[in-house]
């Protein structure tokens, strides 16, 4: 029987029902399934998805969004960059989002601006999206927009006058991975850090300076002028130009891995060694700078962490939007030691 039944879905898209057939259970037991609700036995329900999988049966999305008068998408505004950080960060909400039964819809801005947020935000909302995220980075200022579905905030507090039927955050632990890459400067000996911070009216660079701030602070270190950048490793470069000639900085810790490249390159062109005279840590994790000379001690940001978990709360919310959710957990901070960190100089 059960064979009939392949043969005759191999002409036609299977149903439902087909898949009913081969598992031996009702049409309802195949929509609590594949609805993902209560009362289904662990057994049943692997009985029902391994008929699915045999029959190719995918759910009718359409029609359930008629049922049910949701779309099964979620929209994100992002930061139109193909930088590391940026780039990692929408991979994993795709996949969250993927992994969570959805579709995902994606609306770049130019930098981030709260006016080009609004727009997007806009335009998400015009396609029937059920919940929007708001990916980092996003640059400080007010977002004049009414959004009457559930809005998650991923690396950045929610932006004010945004007005949602319920907001949610998640953070990428910003503050903590910057203490815990300057901690391990001091850890080594050296007496204070210099900071290379981002473009200041983003958020992600403003977590980054409290965290270098606050390391500083518990250990009664002196802290140094800040240098900024804009997250290149050309605004890296002229930062290590201008402390090249300074023989008194021993150890500085870059808000992005790209400006950390630049300005050990600086550096070395100067004369000063990394890390026998300076030691650099940067931020963000990005693989390929393990393979640069020296290979680079950096924090990395758990972007997959962070994007499942507010994957997770957003699709709560819209599911069960009259349901407490659940709390969000502490990111982890990864400190990855390499060759770019060392003890200061004796001298």
């Amino acid at each position: 029987m059960a064979r009939e039944v392949g043969r005759a879905a191999s002409s036609t898209a299977p149903r439902s029902a087909d898949v009913a057939q081969l598992a031996g259970v009702s049409r309802k037991t195949v929509s609590r399934v594949f609805n993902d609700e209560p009362y289904v036995s662990e057994e049943v329900r692997r009985r029902v998805l391994a008929a699915a999988e045999e029959l190719g049966y995918r759910l009718n999305h359409a029609a359930r969004a008629l049922a049910s008068g949701r779309t099964r998408s979620l929209g994100v505004v992002a930061l139109g960059t193909a930088g590391y950080g940026t780039a990692s960060l929408l991979v994993h909400i795709e996949q969250a989002v993927r992994d969570a039964g959805y579709a995902l819809r994606v609306v770049n801005t130019p930098d981030g601006a709260p006016e080009d947020i609004a727009g997007a935000v806009e335009s998400l909302l015009e396609q029937g999206v059920d919940g929007i995220i708001v990916s980092e980075p996003i640059v400080k200022g007010e977002v004049s927009v009414r959004v009457d579905v559930p809005v998650l905030f991923i690396g950045a507090p929610p932006a004010p006058a945004f007005t949602a039927t319920r907001t949610l955050t998640v953070s990428v632990g910003a503050h903590e991975l910057a203490r815990a890459a300057t901690e391990h400067l001091l850890d080594l000996g050296h007496e204070t850090v210099h900071h290379l911070a981002g473009p200041r009216r983003w958020y992600a660079t403003q977590d980054r300076i409290e965290g270098w701030q606050a390391a500083l602070a518990a250990r009664r270190a002196h802290e140094p002028p800040l240098l900024n950048g804009d997250w290149s490793a050309a605004s890296g470069y002229a930062a290590g130009r201008a402390l090249a000639t300074d023989r008194s900085v021993t150890a500085v810790f870059a808000a992005g891995d790209e400006m950390a490249i630049g300005l050990i390159h600086a550096l070395r062109e100067a004369g000063r060694r990394v890390p026998e005279d300076i030691s650099v840590v940067g931020f963000d994790g990005n693989p390929v700078f393990a393979y640069v000379s020296p290979p680079l001690t950096t924090v990395r940001q758990p972007f997959e962490a962070a994007a499942r978990e507010g994957i997770g709360l957003l699709v709560h919310a819209v599911e069960k939007p009259d349901v407490e959710l659940p709390s969000a957990g502490d990111p982890p901070v990864e400190l990855v030691v390499r060759g770019s960190t060392a003890p200061p100089p004796s001298h």
